[in-house]
């Protein structure tokens, strides 16, 4: 174990739940998902799978849209009571009702809400309000994000003013087409630099290839049947196999182990300390392998 890497007393789960979602966005990395309709069924074998996790665990719903899958609000409270914290990553279509039901099912140990903006959908002052009144109930963080299609790139920066001037931290995320991120011209990548890179990290596209990394032991992908990667490049290249959290298949890492990818966008890592991201050199964008 490397003592520049200290083992992450909180591990995350990032638990893709569900493939369905209420938006069609143009530029949705799951646009071409087999089919959109798919929700784990298997609710009490996913919540006695994570609730036997070793140590402290955050688990972060996603999916599509975590808030339309049918047992998602029971999942949630089952979870809570679980002693594990609960993030969401939302488009935030979900009633006022559900929202605030989700903040007082995890109020016990809030986690990470991110409103995820799509504007192609929803205008930004009605998104503000809501968001707004949404953090008069949840306790834990808060953020929004969006992202920089080319589209939505000039109206960026005044976006990030309006969400600063209600106190509201913005992030924007790059675009990405058929895996990798976008080929930004130089004046569209110091734009983006200037708002913080990809969730703030300071970088498009980061290249942490040999690394050492806790993904596989304290950070891990887990989708809506079960199945578990070390992390969103391993599930995309379907390598680094954890098996099935639903059977005996599942084996977590015991330590961390180096980075096998030239462009990492799981910023869970790079952003909790699991990863030594220090110096890390930009990854080739679209067109430029």
């Amino acid at each position: 174990m490397s003592e520049a890497l200290p083992y992450p007393l909180e591990g995350v789960v990032s638990w893709n739940m569900n493939t369905t979602c209420n938006y069609r966005c143009s530029y949705c990395t799951q646009r071409f998902v087999e089919s959109r309709a798919r929700w784990a069924r298997d609710l009490p074998g996913f919540l006695a799978a994570f609730a036997a996790l070793p140590g402290d665990w955050e688990i972060k719903l996603s999916g599509g849209e975590p808030f339309v899958h049918p047992g998602f609000l029971s999942a949630v409270g089952e979870l809570a009571r679980a002693g594990l914290r609960v993030s969401v990553v939302t488009n935030f279509s979900a009633s006022d009702d559900e929202l605030r039901r989700f903040a007082e099912l995890t109020a016990a140990r809030p986690g990470l809400v991110s409103a995820s903006l799509h504007l192609e959908y929803v205008d930004p002052e009605v998104f503000v309000a809501r968001v707004s009144r949404f953090r008069e109930h949840h306790r834990g963080t808060l953020c929004v994000t969006c992202v920089a299609t080319r589209d939505a790139l000039p109206r960026l920066a005044a976006l990030a003013q309006r969400f600063a001037a209600a106190d509201l931290r913005f992030k924007v995320q790059p675009e990405k087409q058929d895996r990798d991120v976008i080929d930004y011209a130089p004046h569209e990548r110091e734009l983006l630099l200037s708002l913080g890179g990809h969730n703030e990290t300071g970088m498009i596209a980061a290249n942490l290839g040999g690394r050492l990394c806790w993904a596989g032991a304290r950070y891990l992908i887990v989708d809506h049947v079960g199945e578990a990667y070390r992390c969103y490049p391993a599930r995309r290249y379907r390598r680094e196999y954890l098996g099935n959290v639903l059977d005996e298949t599942f084996e977590l890492r015991l330590d961390p182990v180096a980075c096998e990818y030239d462009y990492c966008n799981c910023t869970v890592p790079q952003q909790r300390g699991m990863v030594d991201i220090t110096a890390a050199p930009a990854a080739p964008t679209k067109g430029a392998r």
